[in-house]
């Protein structure tokens, strides 16, 4: 299944990342649903291998890859049938660290980028509130400066790695317009900012998702990320990165699921043949398979499109809207293939099923991506 992007450092990475993953993960990853976390010291052995900062300049440890070489990485990673590990790792390198490299000044990277690499500190976005997901408009939590700090109130919910990470990067209104927000940089452990409560979930276990609370919250001026005012546009800027790997997430899931279907209607008897002599089975997964490769190409077209410095915000929105379907109905049939076993928890296809509900929703829901497609026509 590769393609003319692939080349063999990509395939280097792709092993490494599987050999991770088979030695690191799959043996105790189940332990990590029961737990609702993954270990830190999994992730710092991450951060050493040269993980979490493939796209970041050498200065602070990265490896200044682009875009192509990150989506390897997660798509590599999707291997796993551990969405809550995966969701864990790409929250922190594609969705909420990018806030730091993309708009942070000299003096921010220099101090909080080198942990971020090293997987010594474990980064979350707080975007989404209980009134605003995929509407990042609508957000309410504000900041306000007083004298040489900004005072932060509101709440937001739904935050991804939002229970033990150790650096926030927050959106929050600063002006009156509906646009007029800022970034922020929040420290764990800072005066006023809790966790309000850990938040059960229908998938992805293993990570940790909370609503977070800020009362009164003072941080230092320079903890402004970016520009004051432009938070809105560096969200939307940086949807992008977060989209594609989404994108590599459905995408490795529906492909994993495949391969674990194939092999078990392959064995399974039934009516004296096995499913695989059914021809409305193989004639399905044919599609599916399809469908598959399909997305595959254009998420690797989208990375490439990055590379050229080109607008995309179409093309990826359409990824994500076709890959948060795509991977749902892939595993609901690979779930119906598999029968009784399909539904008994901790088995593989069971857990991607529940994993997959989410890739319609977190990220832009499919609607809300179709809608962003449609007026750029």
């Amino acid at each position: 299944m590769d393609n003319i992007f692939i080349t063999p450092e990509h395939e280097l990475l792709r092993d490494q990342i599987a050999r991770f993953i088979a030695k690191e993960v799959e043996p105790f990853a189940a332990q990590w649903e029961e737990d609702g976390c993954v270990p830190r010291d999994v992730l710092r052995r991450m951060g050493e291998a040269g993980f979490f900062g493939l796209m970041y300049d050498s200065e602070h440890g990265g490896g200044e890859a682009d875009a192509l070489t990150n989506l390897v990485f997660a798509e590599a990673l999707s291997q796993s049938t551990f969405g809550g590990f995966i969701i864990t790792v790409l929250v922190h390198t594609d969705m909420a660290s990018p806030h730091l490299f993309h708009a942070g000044n000299a003096e921010q990277k220099a101090k909080y980028l080198p942990d971020v690499i090293a997987g010594k500190k474990i980064t979350a976005v707080g975007i989404t509130e209980p009134g605003a997901g995929s509407d990042v408009a609508g957000i309410r939590t504000s900041a306000k400066r007083e004298g040489d700090e900004w005072v932060i109130n509101g709440t937001k919910m739904f935050i991804t790695n939002g229970v033990h990470a150790d650096l926030y990067f927050v959106a929050a209104k600063t002006g009156p317009g509906k646009r007029d927000m800022s970034m922020f940089i929040v420290e764990k452990g800072t005066p006023g900012f809790t966790v309000g409560r850990a938040l059960k979930k229908t998938g992805w276990l293993s990570s940790d998702t909370a609503e977070l609370i800020f009362d009164n919250v003072r941080i230092p001026a320079g903890n402004l990320l970016g520009e004051e005012g432009k938070g809105f546009y560096s969200v939307m800027k940086n949807f992008q990165t977060e989209r594609i790997a989404l994108g590599a997430m459905a995408v490795g899931h529906c492909t994993r699921a495949l391969e674990l279907t194939l092999d078990y209607v392959r064995q399974r008897q039934a009516f004296g043949a096995t499913l695989w002599e059914q021809q409305t089975i193989r004639q399905r997964l044919s599609m599916l398979d399809a469908k598959t490769r399909a997305a595959r190409q254009f998420m690797y077209h989208c990375a490439w499109a990055v590379t050229q410095k080109r607008d995309i915000v179409q093309e990826v929105s359409m990824l994500k809207a076709l890959t948060g379907e795509l991977v749902n109905e892939v595993l609901l049939t690979c779930q119906q293939f598999h029968g009784g076993m399909g539904f008994i928890r901790e088995t593989p296809i069971e857990r991607l099923w529940r994993d997959a509900r989410v890739l319609g929703i977190g990220g832009g829901a499919t609607e809300v991506m179709l809608e962003e497609v449609a007026k750029r026509y």
